[in-house]
Formats: structure tokens, C-alpha cells, sequence
């Protein structure tokens, strides 16, 4: 069903092997694999500095003890899927979309994964054919579904018959007018972006809009062969855009959030979400103050153009959908209608300017 490269470490023993690990730290690292899944493709770990134990890279995906150090307030379904899950495979939170899970596996296990108690070998498996025809049942009975996010675990792990068979399934349902699979295989395994994939992501005949959402953390992800796979789906197009999380020792700090949306974009690959990690169980280590967050992303204000400026958003818990966190440069407006604003400096200038009358608002009389 999943097509992951074979060479992939999954074990302790391998990553002890492959020197990402010390063989003293291998207890301690078996306990944690003991109760969360591990995988890092040959891609990712050719990137791992064995000798830098803070390697941004490393840090994402080589298990550390203190994923087993509970915090008050995690919990296993930090942003609420079930919630609003009304039939296996679906999470429907928002009146005109869905996300779509086909399965629970990927080709590379994030140490920060808010589905993390989801994912993996012990995790919620695939959908089985029964369930997933019911999921589609579910998408096609309601008109006002516009758009399916499919998402996981990992859809472009599925095999090139699987993917083109659910894409040409979606795309007969008439009222289905977007598809968008999120995905981390151009980055972890950019050699599985064949062009045989890339036709099965278009292979629906009912003419939807197909976009593909990139996770990327760092801008070293953003190899030569990452940028290869993403120049194959654009040049076939299909627009990317990207989604990060906010990391403590991964990009939380100016020059790593430039560095990661510079390279974004010169892969043509538009910064769509930038994510506060999740309350999921073993991640505090990985979480910083939405204050602190707020100045990192104000920072790129004056440092990148747009096209480089993700939405700073936080997945509320318990189900309540994103909500924006990047700061408002526009006070609240004075008596006579007029905006103190903020500009990249940190300048604050009237808006309108004085001798400028402020616009009257619509229910003036």
C-alpha cells in the first residue's frame, strides 16, 4: 500500500548504528521508541550533524528522553480531531472543507507530531476500502463541501495506484472544486516525486484545482533534490505552498525563519502557515511563548518581502479551529477615527495623516 525506502532507520539499534545516537543514550532512546514511532529516511539523516547534539535537523526527528516528560495540559488530541470526526478517515470542522486521513503512517516520524498518538506502526493503521468508501459517501452527500485537504499520516507515502485512485474518486464528486494534499515526502524522500506520482495527483476528471502543502522546518530541508521534487510538481501545475511549526531550537530565531522562507520561495514554493506547536503529550521542549512567536514573525516583516510571510496561527484546543496570532501593526483607532501603525522599524505614524479627514463609516449619517 506504502512505498518508503527500505534504508530507513525505525530501530534504536539503527540510529545507534548510523551514529545519530551514543550507544549510552540507546536505553534511554528504546523507551521512547517503545511508545512512539521512528523513522528517519536516508535523506534526513545524511543531513544530521552526529556531532552538533542541538542540529536543527536532528532535533526534529531523533528521539530525545524528554519525550517522555508529561506537561500539564497536553493531551493526545491537542486540536480536537475527534471531535469532529463523524466517520472514520474524516474531520469535519469547517462548514466548506474536510480533511481526508487515508492512513496514519509517514515516511519520516516528527519528535513534535500533534497526531503523534495516532501515527505509526501502533497507530490507527489505513483506512480499510469499507471505511474509505464510506468517507467519500460522507464528502459527496454534502453539497457544501468545496474543498478536501488529505492529510494523515502522510498521503504521497500511498502507492502511485492508491493516490490515483483516490484522486480520480474525489474528483467525481461534482461539488468538490479543490483538492490539497498535505505532505512531507519532497523534503524527507524527494525521490518518491516520480512522474508517475505527479500525474495520479491530477488524475481526476472533474477539472478541481489540485495543491500540494509542504512541511518544512529549516532551510536546510531544502536540498538540491527537495527543490528538484518541488520544481517537478510545479512544472506539471500543481502550486505549492508550505506549512512550519515554530520550534524551540529548530527556528526560533530571525536568521532561521528568514533562511527557511528565502528558501522556500526559491523553490516557488509560497509560505502559507507558520504553526505554534501543539499541546501534543512529550513536546514541551519544543514550545516557546506566543509573545515570543509574535516578535519572531514581526521581525520578517522588514527582512523579507510577502512573498516570504507565512500566517503566524495557533490550532485552538479542543477543536475550535486556527486563529491568527501574527501582530496587528494598526492601534485601535482614537476619538477622531485615527490609527497609530506600526511600521517594520517600529515607527508609529498617524493613519489618516493629520489634515486628513478619517473616512466616515458606513452607517454614518
Amino acid at each position: 500500500m506504502t512505498d518508503i525506502p527500505p534504508s530507513t532507520l525505525r530501530t534504536p539499534g539503527a540510529l545507534v548504528a548510523a551514529g545519530l545516537v551514543p550507544e549510552s543514550g540507546r536505553t534511554a532512546i528504546e523507551a521512547v521508541a517503545a511508545r512512539y514511532a521512528v523513522a528517519i529516511t536516508p535523506a534526513m539523516a545524511d543531513l544530521i550533524d552526529p556531532d552538533a547534539p542541538d542540529d536543527p535537523v536532528g532535533r526534529q526527528f531523533v528521539p530525545d528522553a524528554a519525550e517522555l516528560r508529561a506537561a500539564p495540559g497536553e493531551d493526545a488530541d491537542p486540536i480536537g480531531d475527534g471531535t469532529h470526526a463523524p466517520v472514520p478517515g474524516i474531520v469535519h470542522r469547517y462548514p466548506d472543507r474536510v480533511l481526508l486521513k487515508p492512513l496514519h503512517a509517514c515516511a519520516v516520524y516528527c519528535r513534535f507530531c500533534f497526531r503523534r498518538e495516532a501515527v505509526g506502526p501502533g497507530g490507527e493503521g489505513a483506512l480499510s476500502a469499507a471505511a474509505l468508501a464510506r468517507a467519500l459517501d460522507y464528502i459527496a452527500a454534502r453539497p457544501a463541501i468545496w474543498e478536501v485537504v488529505v492529510t494523515g499520516g502522510d498521503p504521497l507515502i500511498l502507492s502511485v495506484r492508491r493516490l490515483r485512485d483516490l484522486t480520480r474518486r474525489l474528483g467525481a464528486i461534482p461539488h468538490v472544486r479543490v483538492i490539497r494534499f498535505h505532505t512531507r515526502v519532497p523534503v524527507v524522500s524527494p525521490e518518491r516525486v516520480t512522474p508517475g506520482l505527479v500525474a495520479a495527483l491530477r488524475a481526476g476528471a472533474g477539472g478541481q484545482a489540485v495543491f500540494v502543502v509542504l512541511h518544512a522546518n529549516h532551510a536546510r530541508e531544502m536540498t538540491l533534490a527537495a527543490r528538484a521534487a518541488c520544481g517537478r510538481l510545479v512544472d506539471a501545475g500543481i502550486p505549492l505552498l508550505s506549512q512550519s511549526v515554530l520550534l524551540r531550537g529548530v527556528n526560533d530565531s530571525p536568521e532561521a525563519l528568514e533562511g527557511l522562507m528565502r528558501a522556500l520561495v526559491e523553490a516557488r514554493v509560497k509560505p502559507y502557515y507558520l504553526h505554534h506547536p501543539d499541546l501534543a503529550p512529550g513536546t514541551g521542549h519544543f514550545r516557546l511563548p506566543v509573545a515570543e512567536g509574535q516578535a519572531l514573525v514581526e521581525t520578517l516583516r522588514g527582512r523579507v518581502s510577502g512573498l516570504c510571510q507565512p500566517a503566524y496561527v495557533l490550532d485552538i484546543p479542543g477543536g475550535h479551529g486556527k486563529a491568527p496570532l501574527t501582530p496587528c501593526a494598526a492601534e485601535a483607532p482614537d476619538a477622531e477615527g485615527r490609527h497609530r501603525v506600526r511600521d517594520w522599524r517600529g515607527g508609529l505614524h498617524l493613519y489618516p495623516p493629520e489634515g486628513v479627514p478619517p473616512p466616515r463609516g458606513r452607517d454614518a449619517g
